[in-house]
Order: C-alpha cells, then sequence, then structure tokens
C-alpha cells in the first residue's frame, strides 16, 4: 500500500498535470458517480491535498474527488488521452487539453461537497499528518503522550492513522530504527527522551522519504553505498526488507518478524527489548 510521501509526491504530479486548468472531460468507472461527469466536466482544479493515504482533489464549484488507493490504486500521469498499456481497471480519468490523470485498480472513489468531508468517515478520524508543514515535533510528542494511545505497543499503534497520518509499513519500522525503540514497547515504556527521539523521527524519516522519492535511510550513507555498487533496494531503507542483513550501525543481523500479517524489521542490539 503505498503511504503517506507516496501519496503526497502523487499529488504534486497530479496538481502539475491539471492543477488550475479547467477539465475537458472526466470519467468515472462506477455507476453511482456517473452523474458527477456532467457537474465536474468544464470546472477548473483549484486544489490537489493528500490527506495521509488518502488524496482530495478540490474543483472551483465545491465538490471534490475523494480517493484512497488502498492496496492496488495507482495514479499515472499522461499526455491527453493517452492511456498506458496495462491489464489494470481505469477507474477515474480527468482530462485537460494537455495531460489525463488516471486512477487504475482504486475502488475507494467519492465526490463530496465541503461539509460532507467535515464528517467523513476516514477523513474526520485522521491525526496528526507527518507531512503536513504545520505539524511540529511539540505537537507530535504530545500526541504520542495521549492517554488514549499510552499503553498501545508501537507495532499496532504507528499503522492507526488516528494516531498519526501517513505512516504505514516501512516508515514503521523505519521510525522506529531511527529513535532506538524496539517495536514491542509502549509510549508508557519510553522515557521523554526516547518519546522527543521518536516524535523527531516520525517527522524527519516521514518527510525525507517524500522528499527523495522513498529512501529513508542516511543520506550519507546512501551516497557510500551507492560507490560501491549497491542497488536502491539495498541502499533504501535502515532496516525494512533487510532480513538477515547487516545493521548499517552495529552490523548485527536484522531481525524480520510479523504482526497482524503485515511484516516489521529491527536490531535487536540498536533497538533492545
Amino acid at each position: 500500500m503505498p503511504e503517506g510521501p507516496e501519496i503526497k509526491r502523487a499529488a504534486d504530479q497530479i496538481s502539475k498535470a491539471i492543477g488550475d486548468r479547467p477539465v475537458t472531460e472526466i470519467f468515472f468507472a462506477f455507476e453511482r458517480l456517473k452523474p458527477y461527469e456532467s457537474k465536474l466536466t468544464g470546472r477548473k482544479v483549484v486544489s490537489v491535498t493528500a490527506k495521509g493515504k488518502a488524496m482530495l482533489i478540490g474543483f472551483d464549484n465545491g465538490f471534490s474527488i475523494y480517493s484512497h488507493n488502498q492496496l492496488y490504486g495507482k495514479w499515472v500521469i499522461r499526455s491527453a488521452y493517452s492511456y498506458p498499456t496495462t491489464n489494470r481497471q481505469l477507474r477515474l480519468a480527468i482530462h485537460n487539453e494537455k495531460k489525463s490523470a488516471l486512477l487504475y485498480s482504486a475502488s475507494d472513489i467519492e465526490v463530496l461537497t465541503e461539509p460532507e468531508i467535515l464528517i467523513h468517515p476516514f477523513l474526520s478520524k485522521l491525526g496528526l499528518d507527518v507531512l503536513d508543514e504545520a505539524t511540529t515535533v511539540e505537537q507530535a510528542i504530545a500526541r504520542i503522550q495521549d492517554k488514549r494511545f499510552y499503553r498501545r505497543s508501537f507495532i499496532s499503534l504507528l499503522l492507526d492513522q488516528g494516531f498519526f497520518c501517513g505512516l504505514g509499513n516501512y516508515l514503521r519500522s523505519e521510525v522506529l530504527f531511527v529513535a532506538k525503540i524496539h517495536p514491542a514497547r509502549r509510549p508508557t515504556d519510553c522515557s521523554p527522551e526516547q518519546i522527543a527521539a521518536l516524535a523527531e523521527a516520525i517527522l524527519s524519516v516521514s518527510r525525507q522519504s517524500y522528499q527523495t522519492g522513498g529512501i529513508t535511510n542516511n543520506l550519507e550513507w546512501v551516497a557510500q553505498l551507492k560507490t560501491q555498487g549497491q542497488k536502491r533496494y539495498e541502499y533504501r531503507h535502515y532496516v525494512f526488507n533487510r532480513a538477515d542483513k547487516p545493521c548499517h550501525i552495529c552490523d548485527t543481523p536484522i531481525v524480520k518478524e510479523f504482526a497482524g500479517g503485515r511484516r516489521y524489521y529491527y536490531c535487536p542490539t540498536c533497538q533492545p527489548r
């Protein structure tokens, strides 16, 4: 599933392609959304905003298209009406005179008014957005210390979009490594210094991933590993997807475990239980 950095980068690309231009045609695959095709054709896209793992495309008549990529959704930007060769099913297409923004495979698509956005069952429950520039370390510390979350293990807590929105499976492992916290620990098990380190890592690692297209590893190490001929999947992360490989800091083999059917990774030396 794409995480916050990937959705925000997709939002940037969509905004560049179709933002501030009139829509010449719009296509919805779902019959329940067909009535909105005529309401949005000819209107101008005024905003494209990532909301954690979801996206809102706003139009100048007050409507917004909500989408969530879930596991398989994928946005593709092409020249107008130039469709890629793919076995994926087209769910949404927004065209202007030069570009087309195409959403494949996603099934969670709605058209919302501004009041409906405020009470939307997913959007209204989102926690602090890790990629919102207005989110501060102090706010993140307060969130981690909130009694609603205080006794939940980080294994599950960091995937809860009501805690922090935009975090996902690879970011969970990466921010815990940077903060030197074992995944099984809870906020109540942590010192004030550890909570501060985690708050800083949640924001800094997520934002670096957005800026670099998914690289969470130390960028100086990345440069060195590149010169050694390592490939992207080898240098991209600190611990995620690196089971049994040596920790970049201490050479201890990285451990891979599962919780709720989803994998996570950690260094047993740098992140003692």
